[in-house]
């Protein structure tokens, strides 16, 4: 199941760069709720607050009570957590979707491989992981942490997909494509050998022997008579 959580929101009413700069300034973050059956509302948060709340929550799944200047605190979930590219850690927006608990949500939950696979323990291969988000489409209040999915079975060569889950149509229902893949198990990766590399050895020069001409064999005899 989802946890909760709880974070206090300030309406505002003036919206553009100039206006979200300034509320980071102030230690503000801007943000919008929005959602079936309501008009966006722009709103900003306590950077401190929210950094420690995303700390301590798996945000994509956790149902967050909302609580703008007193009113009834709603429930949402974290849409999108923009980010300074330059600085990932700095927040710079945030959106939130207001949920209703009789109305079903669609929703990215992590996929969580448990158990090792036969294939690899006992010969050697090597687990892929293709889906690492899954599509699910539940009760807010049945929003599960992350989908589990046993792969102790696999031999090399076998794969899981969407089809082989049991159905959970009483909790969530998938709504992924149920030909896609969620892992295999292959053979192993045979290491590259690399081939030892000939020491290259500096051609010899080969001595020249000049061929005496005739004119200076003479010249040498005449020398050698002086």
């Amino acid at each position: 199941m989802a946890t909760q959580a709880t974070l206090l929101a300030t309406p505002r009413t003036r919206a553009g760069k100039g206006v979200a700069r300034s509320l980071r300034r102030q230690g503000r973050i801007p943000a919008v709720i929005y959602g079936r059956g309501r008009d966006p509302e722009a709103i900003d948060v306590d950077t401190t607050s929210l950094t420690r709340l995303l700390a301590q929550i798996a945000a994509a799944t956790t149902i967050v009570d909302v609580t703008v200047e007193g009113r009834t605190p709603v429930k949402a979930l974290i849409r999108e957590i923009q980010r300074n590219p330059v600085r990932p850690a700095d927040i710079i927006h945030l959106d939130l979707y207001e949920v209703h608990a009789d109305q079903k949500v669609t929703i990215e939950v992590p996929v969580k491989l448990t158990g090792v696979p036969d294939g690899v323990k006992n010969f050697g291969g090597v687990l892929d992981q293709n889906m690492h988000d899954m599509s699910i489409r539940v009760m807010p209040a049945n929003i599960p942490e992350h989908i589990d999915v046993d792969v102790s079975a696999l031999a090399i060569g076998q794969s899981i997909h969407i089809s082989d889950l049991p159905q959970q149509a009483g909790t969530y229902e998938i709504m992924n494509d149920p030909r896609q893949t969620i892992c295999t198990v292959v053979a192993p990766r045979a290491e590259e050998v690399v081939a030892p590399v000939a020491e290259e050895i500096a051609p010899v020069e080969p001595e020249l022997i000049r061929k005496v001409k005739p004119e200076e064999e003479t010249e040498a005899e005449g020398e050698g008579k002086k």
